[in-house]
């Protein structure tokens, strides 16, 4: 009970702690590297897998990959960049906030659900591939929407010279 209540709280805090970083990056120009480094970072998390507890079979992570790019949808939806001045920003979305913590939700349901028939460790596992299917597939569209937005303002100033 401990673990699954510590979890929830940790997984509060995180999704909380990404609402404030999205609000202070739209107030700066978004880059390849603020797009890309955040997975990368995530990433390394899949170091849990090493130990045992956390194994899951290949039917599981497939399942949670294809979980959490389906909930990634809603991320890409509200994830819209725009340029201002010679700069492309990161528009910010009022359902955004509603959006991470409707997802945030929906997964400690799912949690809750699938905590009852599999152990704490593969339950942990499968929610860290569904975290990261999600936001991999996010920062994957907002690069592409990104490297879009870029080229138009790379052919605009072409242009002007």
């Amino acid at each position: 009970m401990f673990w699954i209540v510590s979890s929830t709280v940790v997984a509060f805090i995180m999704a909380t702690t990404m609402i404030f970083v999205r609000m202070k990056a739209a107030k700066k120009p978004a880059s390849i590297k603020k797009i890309i480094l955040p997975p990368l970072f995530m990433s390394t998390g899949a170091l849990m897998f090493v130990l045992p507890v956390f194994h899951i079979s290949w039917m599981q992570l497939i399942e949670a990959f294809v979980v959490g790019a389906i909930f990634s949808v809603f991320l890409i939806m509200t994830s819209k960049f725009e340029i201002q001045e010679d700069d492309i920003y990161l528009v910010p979305s009022k359902a955004f906030v509603l959006i991470l913590f409707g997802l945030l939700i929906l997964r400690l349901l799912l949690k809750t659900i699938i905590g009852q028939t599999i152990s704490f460790g593969e339950t942990s596992g499968m929610f860290f591939i569904l975290a990261f299917g999600m936001i991999l597939s996010w920062r994957i569209a907002m690069l592409i929407k990104y490297l879009k937005l870029k080229k138009t303002l790379e052919q605009k100033k072409s242009i002007m010279i």
